[in-house]
């Protein structure tokens, strides 16, 4: 998991590409405390209930798998912590959107400093942005509120419309009993952005509405804003109880969008991610007619996500077929994400309008073409085949 950073407070929480820092909270041990080697961890052993307070859910202390883990899909890897281990002790948060009344159209419109004003008037406080994630993802840690699978009809996530009825949506609550944390408006948090050392000044929202709705409706989704905007689709949610004094800062590396290896080792291992039906179409042939890669590149399509591509081709009866293996190394060696077919010849790379997307190269029967390859928050989409034209004022053919 990594190397473990105290806080300030002398808190401590796991590192991998993503570090969760303590911040000065006022109590000894933002993390539960400092405990022996022998001692039951304090989410293990029996808490006391506390008062009620009406109008609010009890999150109780516990562990948050924080952010998206590297092979669950979808997961903006430059923006988010890779599934990291973060224990928060127990706090309030409120049942809906302010003003926190089933059938209520929430506020909007506020900034951030007003959204804190309402809640300290009713003795609260914003809530962080873990906090509202783990009031999101309950006690299992769930992708989505209501669990793993994306459902867009349980908090109508994928659309704009954000101004609804607090509770319209029965079905949209946590496993802890909070409504409404998708399929509306977003919430100011407490927690300031720092995901980008280009970025400052900005705070964190949680929350809302928007399209892909599976990646926008995810309890791990956040967005940057300045503290002073006012929106009419970004509202108030108000936690109580002592902070929990823990933010999400993110080392963000960067490479270039493609890179054609020359003294690549990878193609032996991307060539044990062929398609079960290509390696079938060679079975029992000379070793020669297997799948061989014989390019292998290193795309970036954002920060903190590398993927390995190789290809090459196969020889069965009849053509060739081509095609790029691309893979995401886990545990030391590359795990299948997509193969492309480039048909009948060898296929090459190039790069598209912007990091994430990319153009391989190939050819069939009816001569060359391009499909566009796109990365799509872990996934990968192939768009359809694009063949040159000749078009007016061109001498030469090109594509449309």
């Amino acid at each position: 998991m990594g190397t473990a950073l105290p806080g300030p407070s002398g808190a401590a929480s796991a590192l991998a590409v993503a570090a969760v820092i303590a911040i000065g909270c006022g109590r000894s041990g933002a993390i539960e405390g400092d405990v022996g080697a022998d001692a039951a961890p304090p989410w293990a052993t029996a808490q006391p209930e506390p008062e009620p307070r009406p109008g609010m859910a009890w999150i109780p202390s516990g562990v948050l798998l924080a952010g998206t883990p590297p092979e669950r899909m979808p997961r903006v890897a430059d923006e988010e912590m890779a599934g990291e281990q973060v224990v928060l002790h127990g706090f309030y948060i409120d049942l809906y959107p302010y003003p926190n009344e089933p059938g209520a159209i929430p506020t909007t419109n506020v900034t951030q400093s007003e959204a804190r004003d309402l809640c300290e008037q009713q003795g609260k406080r914003l809530c962080t942005e873990l906090e509202w994630e783990r009031a999101c993802k309950g006690p299992s840690s769930t992708t989505y509120e209501y669990g793993d699978a994306y459902k867009a009809s349980v908090c109508a996530t994928g659309t704009t419309r954000t101004l609804t009825p607090a509770g319209l949506h029965a079905g949209c609550v946590s496993a802890f009993g909070v409504h409404d944390l998708h399929g509306g408006v977003m919430n100011f948090t407490a927690s300031q952005w720092k995901r980008d050392p280009a970025k400052t000044g900005l705070v964190t929202l949680r929350g809302g509405n928007g399209a892909p709705g599976d990646l926008v409706g995810r309890c791990a989704n956040g967005r940057p804003a300045k503290p002073e905007v006012r929106r009419d689709d970004v509202g108030v949610r108000c936690c109580a109880g002592e902070p929990n004094g823990f933010e999400v800062v993110l080392t963000v590396r960067r490479g270039a969008p493609l890179t054609l290896q020359r003294d690549s080792k990878l193609g032996p291992e991307l060539e044990r991610l062929v398609p079960d039906d290509l390696r079938a179409a060679t079975a029992g042939r000379r070793p020669e007619d297997q799948f061989k890669v014989e390019r292998t590149w290193i795309w970036h399509p954002l920060g903190n996500e590398e993927l390995f591509l190789g290809g090459g081709c196969a020889h069965p009866d009849g053509h060739p077929r081509c095609g790029v293996v691309i893979g995401r190394m886990r545990h030391e060696a590359p795990a299948l994400l997509a193969f492309v077919a480039a048909d009948w010849w060898q296929p090459t790379l190039s790069e598209a309008d912007g990091a994430r997307e990319l153009f391989l190269h190939g050819g069939d029967d009816h001569g060359a073409f391009r499909r566009k390859v796109s990365y799509e928050w872990g996934k990968i989409g192939v768009r359809d085949k694009e063949r040159k034209k000749k078009l007016k004022g061109r001498k030469e053919p090109t594509y449309p």
